[in-house]
């Protein structure tokens, strides 16, 4: 994975969408180079979004978060693949095996398209979850940060990529898990800007300094009155780092 310029660390996720606003609002953001696809622009337009987004020059991270048995797993990251993903997320909560298993789907998917293999990734914890909560709900008693930690090494022992975490993990991530091994990290606030549903977040150039490899920014750039705008500016804001 190319994160060799500003633009490169920016993931725009395009959730709240249906296929022809995100192709059109794609279309018109110069500069945009990658693009998230999560669970609801997928059920809308399937494969074929994936496809199109692809054919405007752009590196789709398909965000279905795949957690199922070994088997299954391997069976939709083969699929996955073989559309041309660029990054595709899995639950680390899925164990060892079934992480291994994707990705040996992942290779045979994309093989089999003549494609290259995309980038594996791992969800630790969803940065929607408040310490508590996550506590009082999961009756998981490990702090948060060594549970992510705990899910992460899962990540590596089965041979993927990096993960998906809290900006506020990253850089203690990053200490036990040095390059190549990608950080995305959701969550991601310009200052200012509302938090919406997410409870642990960063600005772009915090999450970067830390340790992040790139950033999934939706809403701050989605829902800005310039969109254009907004991305250069987080663009920029990287840049400074």
């Amino acid at each position: 994975m190319d994160f060799s310029n500003s633009a490169n660390h920016i993931i725009v996720a395009l959730d709240g969408m249906d296929p022809r606003q995100a192709i059109e609002f794609t279309a018109a953001l110069p500069g945009l180079r990658r693009v998230k696809v999560g669970l609801e622009l997928f059920m809308s337009g399937g494969s074929a979004v994936v496809e199109q987004l692809r054919h405007q020059g752009l590196a789709v991270f398909l965000d279905l978060k795949f957690h199922d048995i070994p088997a299954t797993m391997a069976a939709a990251c083969r699929e996955a693949a073989s559309f041309g993903a660029d990054l595709i997320t899995v639950h680390a909560a899925a164990g060892i095996e079934a992480l291994a298993a994707a990705q040996q789907g992942a290779v045979e998917g994309a093989a089999a398209a003549g494609l290259q293999t995309p980038s594996l990734l791992a969800v630790t914890v969803l940065t929607s979850w408040d310490p508590l909560y996550f506590k009082e709900q999961l009756a998981i008693s490990e702090p948060v940060d060594r549970y992510v930690h705990r899910l992460a090494r899962l990540a590596t022992v089965a041979g993927i990529a990096g993960c998906v975490c809290s900006p506020l993990e990253v850089a203690s991530l990053r200490a036990a898990h040095p390059k190549p091994f990608v950080l995305i990290t959701p969550g991601i606030r310009p200052i200012g800007c509302n938090k919406n549903d997410q409870q642990r977040v960063l600005s772009p150039s915090q999450a970067l300094a830390a340790g992040a490899s790139a950033l999934v920014i939706g809403r701050p750039i989605t829902k800005a009155e310039d969109p254009a705008k907004a991305f250069n500016e987080c663009c920029r804001s990287i840049e400074e780092i």
